[in-house]
């Protein structure tokens, strides 16, 4: 029988872009575009400010200080490592592949996905 978890509702869009390059200041201005756009689009009146993260293989913390600077959408920038497993300290925290899918199909019954 599968237990369900209640996880907090953010009740928000989150745009997550991946950069494989070092951060730049334009990157700040396409993912206010981003947020814009799905603002726009996408999101309920009922809904959160749309939120950005942006993962970059390096940043300069002032740099992507300056380039945030004066944005009022909420977006952060950060640097990102490439790992082969999720370290053991992770593991207990995040949800189970069954429990994502439990969660994103619940008009299925258990066990079948």
């Amino acid at each position: 029988m599968h237990n369900k978890v209640d996880y907090p509702k953010l009740r928000c869009y989150v745009v997550v872009e991946l950069k494989t390059t070092p951060f730049k200041p334009e990157y700040a201005g396409q993912l206010n575009f981003y947020l814009s756009a799905i603002d726009a689009q996408v999101k309920a009146p009922e809904d959160q400010p749309t939120i950005g993260l942006l993962l970059c293989k390096e940043k300069n913390r002032l740099v992507a200080e300056y380039a945030l600077r004066g944005v009022a959408k909420p977006m952060g920038v950060a640097e990102y490592q490439l790992m082969r497993e999720v370290p053991p300290s992770l593991e207990t925290g995040l949800p189970t592949i069954d429990q994502i899918e439990a969660e994103l199909r619940p008009d299925l019954p258990d066990g079948i996905v």
